[in-house]
């Protein structure tokens, strides 16, 4: 499986973008699917995880109720809709599928997308 990430950019504070992840192959339906961050110098942090059917999601506590994840499997992709965007928020993110154990660790996903650049400006 091949992963593509999009849709990152330079935003103000308290405005919206919304990421991609397409996946290549005809498995995707069947992988749960995550989106991950990582700030300079920081790990890389569990931010959204989403069930292969699309019926099951899961946040950080840092952006429940800012951000909702979403799949479409007749489109392979996976998105990362962030509202209400804060500085905190600036990271490249990653979007990851299929994790072997907890959804919550980066380390348990089998691939990964190459990442796209958020940056929130004040």
């Amino acid at each position: 499986v091949q992963l593509q990430a999009s849709g990152g950019g330079l935003v103000q504070a308290g405005g919206s973008l919304r990421l991609s992840c397409t996946a290549s192959g005809r498995t995707f339906s069947s992988y749960n699917m995550g989106w991950f961050r990582q700030a300079p110098g920081k790990e890389r942090d569990f931010v959204a995880v989403i069930s292969a059917s699309g019926g099951t999601t899961r946040y950080a506590d840092s952006v429940k109720g800012r951000f909702t994840i979403s799949r479409d499997n007749a489109k392979n992709t996976v998105y990362l809709q962030m509202n209400s965007l804060e500085r905190e928020d600036t990271a490249v993110y990653y979007c990851a599928a299929d994790p072997n154990g907890s959804v919550y660790a980066p380390g348990n996903y089998a691939y990964w997308g190459q990442g796209t650049q958020v940056t929130v400006s004040s």
